[in-house]
């Protein structure tokens, strides 16, 4: 089963690192990235921007909308993903356990599926 992994983090948490510790922290990630792909488990993985320069995009009626971030309302970002290939969601939970970015941000465990289940 596909399990993806978010990273979900204070928006504003990146800006409370020196630049020395933002790259040691995404050193971890890559490192945890590749520990997790010799193991046989990941699909795939990114990492994201942040919302500053995202854009929100919405049809109404017909209307296309865009809304340029950052989004000053946003209390979470997403700033990236594990895609994984797990036998259960308890295995899943475990590796979402491991994972650096637990140790600062949220890390949501979502099994992969259609929208509509």
């Amino acid at each position: 089963m596909a399990y993806t992994l978010l990273i979900v983090e204070d928006p504003h948490q990146r800006d409370t690192r020196t630049p020395a510790e933002g790259r040691a922290a995404y050193d971890s990630m890559v490192q945890f990235a590749a520990q997790l792909k010799a193991r046989g488990l990941l699909l795939a993985t990114q990492s994201l921007t942040s919302h500053a320069a995202a854009a929100r995009v919405q049809v109404r009626d017909g209307q296309s909308q865009v809304l340029d971030g950052p989004f000053t309302e946003a209390k979470e970002m997403v700033g990236g993903f594990f895609l994984l290939d797990c036998q259960t969601r308890a295995q899943a939970i475990a590796i979402a356990a491991e994972c650096p970015a637990a140790q600062w941000c949220t890390v949501e465990v979502r099994e992969v599926g259609p929208c509509f289940a």
